[in-house]
């Protein structure tokens, strides 16, 4: 009886059992649900089909002139190596930006800045902001899983249209790329991929910055033609004045540095050197003599020296670095920016 009594007693001190308290789980990888669902958005979308369309129509008119210099010197060109990488690299003189390489470094831009300049102020401006950063994820993966659905949809753009121009390139010219040639055109669309993620991270600080999307689109879109339309020529014009060039003396050689050094700050010129030394393997240096017999040194090759992918792309090294590292610091901007950001429902 005692041993009853004592068990009742507990039993009426613990009272009833206390509910478990309910939590909810938060995805590890909540960037990659946000992700998915943003790239079929994209792809889904009328503007994924508008660009697409046009960037692969517009790419035929450079590519055409390409194939066409091919074709018109196909004797002259029988047995010359990486002939197929000349579709990329070829174009009428008179027109510079007839060329693929040139006119993908002055189009991809709209693709990183279209994809970008409405993913947060168009939710903000919809209301679906407060909604969205009241699910079960981390503050940080709606920023990161808008950046990286946008780098995906773009590479699939600029992949299929690689594969369009290659297919081209078979048909009309009938020559079947080497593996050296296949390897080369993979690094340039992933080269192309981080010029591309340079400008999407633009157009995401943009879209966190400016709360309207249509101020953040003609920002981002006067900011392109600032860059890719007239930076060449503000920038030389810039180079001239502070290291003008007159002859040939050592001061001359010395000025010509400064001016290319000074045109390397415009992310374009840097895209097109790596472009220029990865699509053409006998390429073997991006940057201006700096004596008058570094400059004697390369008149005198007679045959310039086929280099390897890993060489050309130790040229273009610096080049590289420097559009990955504009990258990471628009993207930080943007990240610190949004993740500071108050959000009201």
């Amino acid at each position: 009886m005692t041993s009853l009594a004592a068990g009742a007693t507990e039993t009426a001190a613990a009272g009833p059992e206390a509910p478990e308290a309910t939590t909810r789980s938060i995805p590890r990888r909540g960037w990659l649900v946000v992700a998915t669902k943003e790239f079929g958005d994209h792809v889904s979308s009328m503007r994924f089909i508008v660009l697409l369309i046009v960037l692969g129509l517009a790419a035929v008119i450079p590519l055409y002139f390409a194939s066409d210099q091919i074709r018109g010197l196909a004797s002259q060109a029988t047995g010359t190596p990486a002939i197929f990488l000349f579709l990329f690299t070829l174009g009428p003189q008179t027109i510079p930006f007839l060329r693929v390489d040139v006119f993908v470094s002055i189009v991809a831009p709209l693709l990183g800045i279209a994809f970008a300049f409405d993913a947060v102020n168009g939710e903000r401006a919809a209301g679906t902001l407060p909604r969205l950063m009241s699910q079960p994820i981390y503050r940080d993966d709606v920023i990161n899983g808008k950046f990286a659905a946008g780098l995906a949809a773009i590479s699939l753009v600029l992949a299929l249209v690689v594969v369009f121009i290659a297919g081209f390139g078979l048909w009309r010219l009938g020559v079947v790329p080497s593996p050296a040639e296949v390897m080369r055109l993979i690094t340039w669309l992933g080269v192309t991929v981080i010029y591309v993620s340079l400008w999407l991270a633009f157009g995401l600080l943009l879209s966190v910055v400016i709360r309207r999307a249509a101020s953040a689109a003609l920002v981002g879109f006067g900011v392109w033609v600032l860059v890719a339309v007239f930076g060449s020529l503000i920038v030389n014009l810039v180079a001239g004045v502070v290291a003008p060039v007159s002859g040939l003396t050592k001061t001359d050689f010395a000025n010509a540095g400064i001016q290319q050094l000074i045109n390397r700050l415009l992310p374009i010129t840097q895209y097109r050197e790596i472009s220029l030394v990865v699509l053409n393997p006998s390429i073997t240096s991006t940057s201006t003599p700096a004596t008058l017999s570094q400059a004697q040194q390369l008149n005198q090759q007679v045959e310039p020296t086929l280099r390897s992918l890993d060489q050309s792309l130790l040229l273009a090294w610096p080049e590289l670095v420097a559009l990955v590292a504009l990258t990471v610091v628009f993207f930080t901007i943007a990240y610190i920016r949004f993740m500071r950001q108050e959000v009201r429902a």
